[in-house]
């Protein structure tokens, strides 16, 4: 899709989830209530009595029962549809032709744990913090800007033989 495109309906779709949600984008927060529920599903007492668990899960609350699932959904579903839609859906690992498919993947799963304990230790995700925050005007938002594309540049400098 033309990027400035895809920047303008970000842009709309913030607006709305901050009209009708009174909530940011973000998705850290989909991922923890996921996590919180299977906990949940396999020992229930434990979930209630842990200090981070419990606020999630007593008084027989669902911690399913947030609009972040149905917007992690709809991201899912976006992306399908769109890879879809310009014959780009199919399974493949994409890489560098340096590497091999293990070692890709070992990279794809280590960024991934490093992602989630990120956003945990950070209270969100990057897409949260930069574009909610900068949407309220926040300050936070606009350090987090110049923090998230400074580190993305110097690790993508360090770790470009992952891709190049």
């Amino acid at each position: 899709m033309n990027p400035y495109l895809a920047g303008f309906i970000i842009g709309i779709m913030l607006i709305l989830a901050y009209y009708f949600s009174g909530e940011g984008l973000g998705g850290s927060g989909a991922f923890k209530k996921v996590v919180i529920a299977s906990v949940d599903a396999v020992n229930h007492d434990y979930a209630t009595r842990a200090e981070y668990f419990s606020p999630s899960v007593r008084n027989g609350k669902n911690p399913l029962d947030s609009w972040l699932i149905f917007e992690i959904l709809g991201v899912i579903a976006g992306a399908i549809m769109s890879a879809a839609y310009y014959g780009r859906l199919k399974l493949k690992v994409g890489k560098s032709p340096v590497i091999s498919n293990k070692t890709r993947l070992i990279a794809a799963v280590a960024g991934g744990i490093l992602w989630g304990i990120g956003s945990q230790l950070g209270r969100g995700c990057t897409s949260g913090l930069v574009m909610s925050g900068m949407a309220v005007n926040s300050l936070s938002g606009y350090i987090g800007l110049i923090a998230v594309f400074g580190s993305g540049y110097i690790f993508a400098w360090l770790l470009r033989k992952l891709w190049i």
